[in-house]
C-alpha cells in the first residue's frame, strides 16, 4: 500500500502553552486530552484520490506521550466516500506503514470510529475546527518580532513527522466524549498548526 498526502494540521489540547509533550516531557496536567485533525488538501492512497477530506482523532493520553497507550475516538469527514473512508482508516491506523504508522502505534485503544461533519478552516493564520456537536476549537498563532509565525521544529514527538509546527493558543476549546472521560470547555490553552507531506 502506498500513499502521498499533502495538507494541514490543527491540534489543540488541555496543556498550557506550549504543550510539553512535543519535547518529550510529561503533560502539564499529568494527562492530556487532545484533538488532532489532518486536512488532506491533495493526495492519493493506492491511486485513490482522497483530497478534500479531513480525519481527526480525539484522544486521552494517560501520561508521557512517548509511552503511548492513548485511547482515541476517530472521526472521518462525512463528505468522504466509503472507499475514501476505508483508505484513510488504513493509513491512519498504521496498516499502510510510513510516518503515520509510528504515530498510530501510540494509540492503545480506539473506542469508536464515526463519520461526522468536520469544519476545518485556516484564514490569515487563524484556524477553526469543529467536529459534529461535541468538539470545537479556535486557534491562533504566536507571532515573532518580525511578524512571522513562531515555529517549533526538530522535536522528539510530532503529529506531523518531518514538518515544523506553528505554536499558538486556542481562545476556545470544547471537547466532550464520555467514553474517553473528556469534558472540557477551556480558554487560552495549547494550539498547534502545520502543513505536512506524508509519503509511503
Amino acid at each position: 500500500m502506498s500513499y502521498h498526502l499533502e495538507g494541514r494540521l490543527l491540534e489543540v489540547c488541555n496543556c498550557n502553552v506550549l504543550c510539553p509533550c512535543w519535547i518529550g516531557e510529561d503533560p502539564d496536567n499529568g494527562t492530556c486530552d487532545t484533538i488532532v485533525a489532518w486536512r488532506i488538501d491533495k493526495g492519493t492512497i493506492d491511486g485513490l484520490d482522497v483530497g478534500g477530506n479531513t480525519i481527526a482523532a480525539v484522544a486521552h493520553v494517560p501520561g508521557n506521550i512517548l509511552l503511548g497507550n492513548w485511547t482515541a475516538a476517530i472521526y472521518v469527514d462525512d463528505q468522504a466516500s466509503k472507499e475514501q473512508e476505508e483508505a484513510l482508516l488504513k493509513v491512519y491506523t498504521g496498516k499502510a506503514g510510513g510516518p503515520i504508522a509510528e504515530l498510530a502505534a501510540l494509540i492503545g485503544e480506539v473506542v469508536s470510529v464515526e463519520r461526522a461533519p468536520i469544519r476545518f478552516t485556516v484564514v490569515a493564520g487563524k484556524g477553526e475546527l469543529e467536529i459534529g456537536e461535541n468538539y470545537y476549537a479556535e486557534l491562533e498563532p504566536y507571532l515573532g518580532a518580525t511578524g512571522g509565525q513562531t515555529t517549533l521544529s526538530d522535536t522528539v514527538f510530532s503529529t506531523v513527522p518531518g514538518a515544523p509546527v506553528f505554536v499558538g493558543k486556542a481562545p476556545t476549546y470544547r471537547s466532550k466524549n464520555a467514553a474517553l472521560g473528556i469534558d472540557l470547555n477551556i480558554k487560552n490553552h495549547n494550539a498547534l498548526q502545520s502543513t505536512f507531506v506524508f509519503d509511503a
